[in-house]
């Protein structure tokens, strides 16, 4: 499976990178305004800057909902850099925008989902990457892992090449539940990923290990 940092943060970027497991970088623009990246301008070259990071794909989201502007600006945004991937909402312009792109070889990742007809339809219009939201869907009391499980299934039955990225990735147990519903990429927070690295076992037995080396060497 394929990490992805879900963060528009250059610092946490390094970090995960400087791991050797990250595999690409999504961003939104609640991620973009969080860093205090204001404008059209700023953006794409924050959007240089973090594929000068990362070597992989790079979700970089359109802010219109008109197939026409959607066009637009994602074929400016995937001018910027091979690795960009065009973010597009799972509406009906986006549907349309995701085909348009397809034909003309844009890579795309469609989010905002939050069902399996949902998911149909954009691995039809020939999404790369489909983002089911699996925490906003917890939040709700549905179940967000079980909607990645049934898209992988319904993707594998119909052999549809779209990647299933898991998003809205809260903690390190939905990584592991990614897991094992078979998801192509979770996209996670930093804590998320490196939480992965914790077990009390290991913890213990590296104590145990220096103890006795310790011991023995003085």
């Amino acid at each position: 499976m394929k990490f992805f940092i879900d963060t528009a943060n250059l610092d946490q970027i390094r970090e995960a990178n400087e791991l050797g497991v990250l595999d690409g970088v999504t961003t939104n623009p609640s991620l973009m305004a969080k860093e205090g990246i204001k404008g059209v301008v700023n953006q794409r070259k924050h959007y240089l800057q973090i594929c000068e990071i990362v070597h992989g794909d790079v979700s970089a989201e359109v802010i219109s909902t008109d197939f026409g502007e959607m066009v637009k600006e994602g074929e400016e945004l995937a001018s910027l850099h091979s690795n960009i991937v065009v973010k597009v909402p799972c509406i009906e312009d986006g549907i349309k925008a995701i085909k348009y792109f397809s034909e003309r070889g844009i890579r795309t990742n469609c989010t905002l989902v939050f069902s399996v007809g949902q998911a149909l339809l954009a691995a039809k219009a020939g999404a790369t990457y489909v983002s089911p939201f699996v925490g906003r869907l917890d939040d709700i009391a549905s179940d967000g892992i079980e909607l990645v499980r049934k898209i992988v299934e319904m993707y594998t039955y119909y052999e549809y090449e779209t990647q299933v990225l898991a998003a809205s990735i809260r903690n390190t147990q939905h990584i592991i539940q990614c897991v094992e519903a078979g998801a192509d990429v979770a996209t996670c927070p930093l804590a998320a990923i490196k939480g992965l690295l914790k077990h009390p076992l290991t913890d213990s037995g590296l104590a145990t290990f220096l103890a006795d080396y310790k011991r023995v060497n003085g």
